[in-house]
C-alpha cells in the first residue's frame, strides 16, 4: 500500500508542473483577452464585469471554505471591511494608489478574522454557517450606529490613482477595470494552485471524511482556520475593489441579504472550479441587470428560477461542464 502510494505522489509531483503551466498560460491569455475586449466593449459592459469580479473574489473565498466542508454565511464583513478599510485609507491618511488600497483591504479583512478562526474552526455545519452570520449582523449593526463612518448612509471615496495617475474619465474606469481583471488572474492562479496542493487535497478529503483525515495525523480544524483567514483576504480585495469602483461604501456591504448574493454565486459555481466562480458572478450580474430593466417587480423572482434551473440541471454547479472529476 505504501509503495503505491508513493507511485501515485510521484506521478501527481511529475505532473503537477506541466498543469500549473497550462494553468499560467490559459490565465495569462484570458487577461490578454479581456483586456483587448475592454478597449471596444461598452462602458456600461466593463463596469459590469469589474463588479462581477470583484463580487467573484469574495465568493472565491466562499468556495474555499466549501472544499472543507462548511459554508460562511456572514462573508459580507469581510467584504464591508475591505471596502471600509480602502476607503478610510483614502479619506483619512492620504492614500490614493489602488493596488495598495486593494491590498490593504485584504490585510485588514484578515486581521479582522484573525480572532475568530480559532473559534470557528471547532464548528461545522449549521453552527458555522449560523456565527459567521452573526459576526456579519453584529459588523453591521456597529458601521449603522457609528457617525464617524457615515451610519446609514455610508460615504462617498473619491477617485483613485495608479502609479501616480488618477483614474478618471473612460480611460481611468478602464485602467481601474484592467486592475481589477489582474487582481481576480492573480488571485484566481493562487486559489487555483492552492487548492491542487496537499493542504488543498487534505482539506478536500475532510469534506468527505474528517474523521479519516484526523488519523492521518493532518489537524482539520488548523485547515479549516487557514481557509477562513484565505477567506477573509479574498473578501477583502473584493469589497476594496467593488468601492473603488462604486466611490461609495455603506452598511449594506456587511448585511445578510448580501452575503446571501455570494452564497448564491458560489452555489451557482460549484466548489470544483474557479473559473466558474468568476463565470457565475457574471451570470449573475446579468440576469440581475437585464431582470431589473425589463422586470422591475419580479427580477429577484427571475433570479430564483435561474438557481433552480441550474440545480436541477448542474448539481454540482457550472463548473461540473468542463472539471474532469465530476465527470
Amino acid at each position: 500500500m505504501n509503495t503505491i502510494i508513493d507511485s501515485m505522489a510521484l506521478v501527481r509531483g511529475s505532473q503537477r508542473p506541466s498543469r500549473s503551466l497550462h494553468a499560467l498560460a490559459a490565465t495569462a491569455g484570458t487577461l490578454a483577452v479581456l483586456a483587448v475586449a475592454g478597449l471596444y466593449a461598452p462602458a456600461w459592459l466593463t463596469y459590469l464585469v469589474t463588479i462581477a469580479a470583484g463580487n467573484a473574489l469574495v465568493s472565491l473565498g466562499i468556495v474555499t471554505l466549501m472544499r472543507g466542508g462548511v459554508v460562511s454565511f456572514g462573508q459580507g464583513m469581510f467584504f464591508a471591511a475591505g471596502g471600509y478599510g480602502a476607503a478610510l485609507l483614502f479619506t483619512h491618511v492620504g492614500w490614493t494608489d489602488a493596488l495598495a488600497l486593494a491590498i490593504s483591504g485584504g490585510a485588514l479583512a484578515m486581521l479582522l478574522a484573525l480572532p475568530f478562526a480559532p473559534l470557528l474552526a471547532r464548528y461545522r455545519g449549521i453552527f458555522f454557517a449560523t456565527l459567521t452570520l452573526a459576526l456579519s449582523m453584529v459588523a453591521y449593526g456597529v458601521l449603522m450606529k457609528w457617525p464617524e463612518l457615515g451610519g446609514s448612509d455610508g460615504f462617498t471615496v473619491g477617485r483613485p490613482t495608479l502609479l501616480g495617475e488618477r483614474l478618471d474619465g473612460p480611460a481611468g474606469s478602464y485602467r481601474l477595470f484592467l486592475l481589477t481583471m489582474a487582481f481576480a488572474a492573480v488571485i484566481g492562479f493562487l486559489a487555483r494552485t492552492y487548492f491542487a496542493s496537499p493542504a488543498g487535497l487534505v482539506t478536500l478529503a475532510a469534506r468527505d471524511n474528517e474523521l479519516r483525515v484526523e488519523y492521518l495525523g493532518a489537524s482539520v480544524r488548523r485547515l479549516i482556520g487557514a481557509n477562513f483567514l484565505i477567506a477573509a483576504f479574498f473578501g477583502g480585495v473584493g469589497g476594496a475593489l467593488v468601492v473603488l469602483s462604486l466611490g461609495h461604501v455603506e452598511p449594506a456591504f456587511s448585511y445578510w441579504t448580501t452575503s446571501g448574493e455570494f452564497v448564491f454565486i458560489a452555489v451557482l459555481a460549484g466548489y470544483r472550479s474557479v473559473p466558474a466562480v468568476f463565470v457565475a458572478s457574471f451570470l449573475l450580474e446579468i440576469v440581475r441587470s437585464f431582470s431589473s430593466a425589463y422586470f422591475p417587480n419580479t427580477w429577484q423572482l427571475a433570479l430564483g428560477l435561474f438557481l433552480l434551473l441550474v440545480i436541477r440541471f448542474l448539481p454540482q454547479g457550472i463548473g461540473s461542464l468542463w472539471t474532469r472529476e465530476a465527470r
